[in-house]
C-alpha cells in the first residue's frame, strides 16, 4: 500500500473525515461513473442508502447532506461550507436534486434518503447509491468510507484491495522496524526518508509548496475558530469556548501563579486545538489530520512548535508534517485510523502518536526517538473508545483533543530525554491497538450506542 502525505492530510469540511469527507467523495466518485458510462443525462431518480455507522450517527455527522453535495459535484477540498444549507432547504422544498450541479432529478427525502442499522460485510461505514431511470434501474454502487477520507468502492471490498494506490517508493516500509533499518542503511533522517518517497508523485518543489498549502489552512481554521463565538450546532447547546479562552491568554500578564507562569504554553496548545474542532464541529473548513474528529491535534502542535521555538521556519513545518505522516502511514497500514472500526484510539491516538513524531524530529530527535515518541503518544491512548454524545463529534471529541495535544508534547519530551531505546515497540503498540479494536464492543465505536453517549444526564 502506498500511502502520500497528502492522502493523510486533506483539506476538507467537518465534522467528520469517515462521515462527512469520504460520504462526498463517494457521491461525487458516482456522478463520475455515470457520466462515464454515459448515464448522467438519462437519470430521473438518485436513492441513498446509508448502513452501520453511517446510519447510527450520520445525521449528527452531516452524512446525508454531504452526500447531497457531492451528488451536486461537489468536492470537499473545495466546497464553500456556506452554500449547504441553503441547497439542502431548496432541495427539501423543490424535491428536486440538482445532479452534477445543473440535472434536475426527483429526490423525496422522507422516500430516497434511508437509514439501516445492519452493518454490510467490508467495513461499518458503508453508503449504496442507485441511480434509477424513468423505468429502470440504470446504475449501483456501494462505497465504504474507511477512514480519514479514505473511500472504496464495492468491486475493490470484495477483492480485498484496500489499496488505492500502487505507487512503487524507493523506501517502502510496512513496520516501524523496517522504517529504522532504512533510516540507518541511508543515513536519513524519518522526514528525509519520508521526502523522497514523496518524490515518487510529485518533485520537492510541488511537495513544499502544497504542505505549506496544508500548513495555511491549519492556521486559518485555528484564525477563524478564536474568532467565532455562541452555540455549536445540533441541539446539545455546546458552547464555544476558544475565542473566550484566548482573549483571557492575550490579557494575562507576567503572574507568579505556577499554573500560569510555567504551563502558559500549554493553555494555547489548549486552545488552538479546541479552536480547530469547534470549527470542524460546525462544519467549517479544516485539515484532516489524520481525521476530522482528531484534527486539531497536529495543527495545535506544530503551532506551540512556530509559536515557542526561537527560529521556527518552513523547513521546519515540512519536516514536522512529514515525520507526522510516517506515523499515520503505519497506522493505517497495520491497525485503523477510523473511529468506527477501532474506536477513538484510532483517530485521537493515532494523531497524538503523528504529532509527537512530528515534534520530535523537528527538535533535532534521532530516528530512534521519534519512534519512541510515537509509542509513548498512542500507548496512553490504547482502548480510547468512540462514544460521541448525540453523534455529534463536541462530546467528548473537542475536549480530547486538547488533553491528546498536551499529552503528544510530553511524549516527545519524554523521548527526547532518552536514547530512543525503550520497552515496547510502535509496532507492538499499533498491533495491539488493532486487536483492541477487534475485542472492543460496537457500541464503543462511533455508533454513539455506548459509553458517555449514552450515560449523559439530560436536565
Amino acid at each position: 500500500m502506498s500511502i502520500s502525505v497528502f492522502d493523510l492530510f486533506k483539506i476538507g469540511i467537518g465534522p467528520s473525515s469517515s462521515h462527512t469527507v469520504g460520504p462526498m467523495r463517494a457521491a461525487h466518485d458516482f456522478v463520475e461513473e455515470l457520466r462515464d458510462r454515459d448515464l448522467l443525462e438519462r437519470v430521473a431518480r438518485v436513492e441513498v442508502q446509508l448502513y452501520g455507522s453511517l446510519s447510527a450517527t450520520g445525521i449528527g455527522h452531516g452524512t446525508d447532506r454531504a452526500v447531497i453535495m457531492g451528488l451536486m459535484g461537489e468536492r470537499p477540498d473545495s466546497i464553500d461550507p456556506a452554500i449547504i444549507t441553503p441547497c439542502i432547504e431548496e432541495l427539501l422544498e423543490a424535491q428536486t436534486l440538482m445532479l452534477d450541479g445543473r440535472l434536475g432529478v426527483a429526490f423525496v427525502w422522507a422516500r430516497d434518503m434511508q437509514l439501516f442499522e445492519e452493518n454490510l460485510p467490508h467495513h461499518p461505514n458503508a453508503l449504496r447509491l442507485i441511480a434509477h431511470g424513468y423505468n429502470d434501474e440504470l446504475h449501483r454502487n456501494t462505497y465504504y468510507s474507511v477512514g480519514g477520507g479514505f473511500v472504496i468502492d464495492d468491486e475493490q471490498a470484495q477483492a480485498g484491495d484496500f489499496d488505492t494506490d500502487g505507487t512503487t517508493l524507493p523506501y517502502d516500509f510496512d513496520s516501524a522496524e523496517e522504517l529504522l533499518a532504512l533510516c540507518r542503511m541511508h543515513d536519513l533522517r524519518i522526514s528525509e526518508l519520508m521526502m523522497e518517497n514523496e518524490k515518487a508523485w510529485r518533485n520537492e518543489t510541488e511537495i513544499r509548496r502544497e504542505l505549506w498549502r496544508v500548513w495555511e489552512a491549519m492556521r486559518a481554521c485555528v484564525d477563524h475558530g478564536l474568532e467565532q463565538e455562541g452555540v455549536l450546532p445540533g441541539g446539545l447547546n455546546v458552547k464555544r469556548r476558544a475565542k473566550q479562552l484566548y482573549q483571557r491568554l492575550q490579557a494575562v500578564e507576567e503572574s507568579p501563579s505556577l499554573i500560569s507562569s510555567t504551563f502558559s504554553a500549554m493553555d494555547w496548545v489548549n486552545v488552538y486545538a479546541l479552536a480547530v474542532n469547534e470549527e470542524n464541529a460546525a462544519g467549517g473548513r479544516m485539515v484532516t489530520a489524520p481525521t476530522n474528529g482528531a484534527a486539531g491535534i497536529i495543527p495545535a502542535v506544530l503551532h506551540y512548535y512556530m509559536k515557542f521555538q526561537p527560529g521556527a521556519c518552513e523547513r521546519d513545518l515540512v519536516d514536522f508534517l512529514l515525520a507526522a505522516a510516517a506515523v499515520g502511514i503505519l497506522c493505517k497500514k497495520n491497525a485503523s485510523i477510523s473511529g468506527a472500526e477501532v474506536g477513538c484510539q484510532g483517530e485521537v491516538g493515532s494523531a497524538c502518536a503523528m504529532a509527537a513524531a512530528g515534534l520530535a524530529e523537528v527538535m533535532g530527535g534521532t530516528p530512534g526517538q521519534v519512534e519512541n515518541a510515537a509509542e509513548i503518544g498512542l500507548e496512553h491512548n490504547l482502548g480510547l473508545t468512540c462514544d460521541p454524545v448525540g453523534g455529534l463529534v463536541q462530546v467528548p471529541c473537542i475536549e480530547r483533543n486538547a488533553i491528546a495535544s498536551v499529552k503528544a508534547i510530553n511524549a516527545a519530551q519524554m523521548a527526547l530525554r532518552g536514547d530512543g531505546e525503550h520497552f515496547i515497540s510502535l509496532d507492538k503498540v499499533i498491533r495491539t491497538m488493532r486487536d483492541t479494536g477487534r475485542d472492543m464492543q460496537d457500541k464503543y465505536k462511533e455508533t454513539s450506542r455506548g459509553g458517555l453517549a449514552v450515560n449523559t444526564i439530560e436536565c
